[in-house]
């Protein structure tokens, strides 16, 4: 689907989504789900968003528990990385207990497993890092040997270079969880993702944002992925009409970054595309970083929405010259 995407934005709503011009039906989906606070309320909003748009679509939610939800005492990259997210949701696709999957796109990996597809893309939430503490306004305010939690390598690796002075450590769980060892004074603060907050109407508990310029998300960071099994015309048509093209072209870009450089959660990569007002309006800016961010490289580019991959081998070639892959070749799983 990425590789084909279509810049169509004259009939997107401000909810990505155009209006349906199906006459009512009464087909029903079921969607396959993490069942963490977060996961169940992204769900929700798809379910939503394709009964608002198809009259008469039942849609009901399927909810598991991935291995990614049980081991929570041992970095993501240790234990097989974020693709521990999906796959129990992929085996519910392919058995047919459920037409589609909900994830987080930044979970997903940059190659999906044969027999699987990306179907749309939701338009997306606020990508920026969000800095959350009870005592302080943001990380600059911390003073020297304060702790802060993440679940990233990106994040830390990026932040560590611009605070040496402080200390970061591993944060699993889910986004109550981590804002729960906060608050019993685990952490000085912790950096989440804005877009889960805001999804989850916890938006006020944001002290402030980190700006692209200090921490560039991950790829795909903030927009939401429908998966399906692949060949599932179907369901692709229905979900279809959720896709929103600018970011799904955004996310093409970013994402094949990713993929060039072997992108996982062991590795401290962000990639980030926005629209500007340039010859080429679409703006991709990556960088790749060793653990401690004491090795750092990162490049830009602009170009057409109509060749969003290209774009995102153009800035890959570019780290790889200024020594990305040396950089990940040192990193050797270790996180």
């Amino acid at each position: 689907m990425l590789a084909n995407v279509n810049l169509v934005t004259a009939f997107v709503d401000d909810a990505g989504t155009a209006p349906s011009k199906r006459p009512r039906m009464t087909q029903s989906l079921i969607i396959a789900t993490r069942e963490s606070p977060l996961a169940l309320a992204q769900a929700h909003l798809v379910k939503g968003a394709l009964e608002s748009v198809i009259p008469g679509l039942a849609v009901s939610l399927l909810g598991m528990t991935t291995r990614g939800d049980q081991i929570l005492d041992q970095p993501l990259a240790t234990i097989g990385g974020k693709g521990l997210f999906i796959k129990e949701l992929e085996v519910a696709l392919a058995e047919g207990r459920a037409q589609l999957a909900v994830h987080s796109l930044k979970d997903v990996p940059m190659v999906l497993p044969k027999g699987y597809a990306l179907a749309a893309i939701l338009k997306r939430e606020d990508a920026r890092d969000a800095f959350v503490a009870n005592a302080h306004a943001s990380l600059a305010a911390l003073p020297a040997g304060a702790v802060v939690g993440t679940s990233s390598l990106r994040r830390a690796a990026v932040l560590k270079r611009r605070y040496p002075h402080l200390e970061f450590r591993s944060l699993r769980g889910n986004v109550n969880t981590r804002l729960a060892k906060l608050d019993r004074g685990d952490y000085d603060g912790i950096i989440l993702a804005a877009a889960g907050l805001i999804r989850l109407g916890l938006g006020a508990r944001i002290r402030s944002f980190l700006e692209f310029e200090e921490s560039l998300p991950a790829p795909g960071q903030a927009a939401l992925g429908i998966e399906i099994v692949a060949g599932d015309e179907a369901t692709a048509e229905l979900v279809a009409e959720l896709d929103h093209a600018p970011t799904a072209i955004a996310c093409a870009a970013e994402r094949t970054v990713s993929r060039l450089l072997g992108g996982s959660c062991e590795v401290p990569l962000g990639a980030y595309a926005d629209w500007v007002d340039a010859p080429q309006p679409l703006r991709l800016r990556a960088f790749v970083a060793n653990l401690d961010g004491s090795e750092y490289v990162d490049a830009e580019a602009f170009g057409t929405p109509d060749a969003p991959e290209a774009l995102g081998e153009r800035v890959a070639a570019e780290l790889k010259v200024k020594g990305a892959e040396r950089i990940i070749a040192t990193l050797d799983g270790k996180g």
